[in-house]
């Protein structure tokens, strides 16, 4: 019986620190479980839209190269191109989050607080004019600089109002009212129209410097109204300075042909870029992640298209005209927070915080079960007190009924131990009183076992009366 008992102990014991590592495994793997999980989470390439127009131009073909040469590359970025009329439309939808990302030019009408991406391009102003044809020798070019404007009309290229407005700019700061000069625009369809019309005395284009449409409006003037004068913007530095937006370039000597050289020389004009914006709502970890995969893709796509060779990183000066939206400059920088950075002071408040929730939950279970650690206690003190009642005792029966009630005491005490109630130290101390009293019932039992004649007769009941 006391050899029992004591194993039961043993065993209660055994089993708890066994069941330790499992809950341990248990616990590890719901851990590994939830970091896959928020890894894969994490790992799901992000999508999003991106506005640009007009549908056809070279914006939405280099976008859309762009959005093939993600997913070729296993980029973590994935676009969503909504074709538009224009930028202006773009960024209308941008202002409506009707889009994530836009793209149009620096002196379009931008939403308030948006940022640049990335410079998609570098836009110049090309302004010249028509040297004439007169018995079959050039004939002395009538326009020269900007000053000879004046009481003009000049054809612009292009249907958007930002290039009229920056035609006043530059007319303005040349020093001419821009109300005595007339402007006429152009659809890029109407190229021969344009430089048909004698009333047109120079010609004006915003684009890149190997734009296409440059290109060909300025041979079908060499071809109808003899060879090109290229008007230098000489106060291209001044409205640098009073329009940001703006800045002072230059258009290399046969930029356009080389035989014959068009310019013949370098020519001072006016530069804007054409952008990728976004807003400031749009999320600093999207944006990297958007400007970290545009750059690294950026090889890949110039393979595909030689038009995204000009794709630059945007300006992180924050007196920027248009600064770098601060996603794209903690990437340019190379100040970019890792996943640990941003989210640590996060982590650490979670483990302190679970850390004080166990020990909080701790003290209430240990403060819940006051009563059974008491009811222990007392079991033990009892079956102190059965230790010296044992020596005392004659009876066998009495033996027997004190094992009982041990045995009920031992059955209580590992259902407390179980439901943690006591730990493996109060479980020992108990086992040992448990065992000492075993030592003594069983000594006692030998020692009836050999003085019978000490052992009191069993007392029965006077059945009948007295013979």
């Amino acid at each position: 019986m006391s050899v029992s008992d004591s194993s039961s102990v043993n065993r209660a014991i055994r089993r708890r620190k066994q069941s330790s590592p499992f809950l341990l495994i248990a616990a590890a793997l719901l851990i590994v479980a939830a970091i896959a999980g928020a890894a894969f989470m994490l790992s799901r390439p992000a999508t999003l839209r991106i506005a640009v127009g007009p549908p056809g131009s070279d914006d939405v073909k280099i976008i859309q190269s762009l959005a093939q040469t993600f997913i070729n590359e296993g980029s973590p970025v994935r676009l969503t191109v909504i074709p538009t009329a224009g930028p202006v439309e773009s960024l209308g939808l941008l202002n409506t989050n009707e889009t994530d990302l836009a793209v149009g030019r620096a002196d379009e009408d931008m939403p308030k607080g948006a940022g640049a991406v990335a410079i998609l391009r570098k836009n110049v102003v090309v302004l010249w004019a028509p040297s004439g044809k007169g018995g079959g020798k050039k004939e002395k070019a009538k326009i020269k600089e900007v000053a000879d404007l004046d009481g003009r009309r000049v054809g612009v290229l292009g249907r958007t109002a930002v290039n009229v407005t920056l035609l006043k700019v530059i007319l303005s700061e040349s020093g001419l009212n821009p109300d005595k000069v007339t402007i006429s625009r152009f659809s890029v369809a109407q190229i021969n129209d344009m430089v048909k019309d004698p009333s047109i005395d120079a010609f004006m284009t915003v684009g890149p410097l190997d734009s296409r449409i440059t290109t060909d409006a300025i041979a079908t003037t060499a071809r109808l109204r003899g060879e090109p004068v290229f008007i230098p913007i000489d106060v291209s530095e001044a409205i640098s300075h009073k329009h940001p937006l703006y800045e002072s370039e230059e258009i290399p000597g046969s930029s356009f042909t080389s035989a014959p050289a068009r310019p013949e020389d370098k020519v001072e004009t006016l530069g804007v870029d054409h952008l990728i914006v976004a807003p400031k709502s749009l999320s600093d970890t999207t944006v990297g992640t958007f400007t970290r995969a545009l750059f690294a893709v950026r090889p890949a796509l110039v393979r595909e298209d030689r038009a995204a060779a000009k794709l630059q990183k945007p300006d992180t000066d924050k007196d920027a005209a248009i600064p770098a939206h601060p996603g794209a400059a903690a990437y340019i920088d190379g100040n970019e927070r890792t996943f640990l950075d941003k989210y640590s002071d996060y982590f650490w408040g979670a483990i302190l915080l679970m850390s004080a929730l166990g020990s909080i939950g701790a003290w209430l279970r240990h403060y819940a079960r006051r009563d059974e650690r008491n009811i222990t206690a007392e079991h033990r003190d009892k079956l102190l007190a059965h230790i010296t009642q044992v020596r005392k005792t004659d009876a066998v029966e009495e033996l027997d009924a004190l094992q009982e009630e041990a045995d009920e005491f031992l059955r209580e005490t590992l259902e407390c131990y179980e439901d943690g109630a006591i730990d493996d130290s109060d479980l020992s101390a108990y086992g040992l009183v448990l065992e000492q009293f075993h030592h003594a019932v069983a000594d006692r039992r030998a020692v009836i076992a050999t003085n019978p004649a000490k052992t009191p007769a069993p007392k029965f009941a006077n059945v009948g009366g007295d013979h």
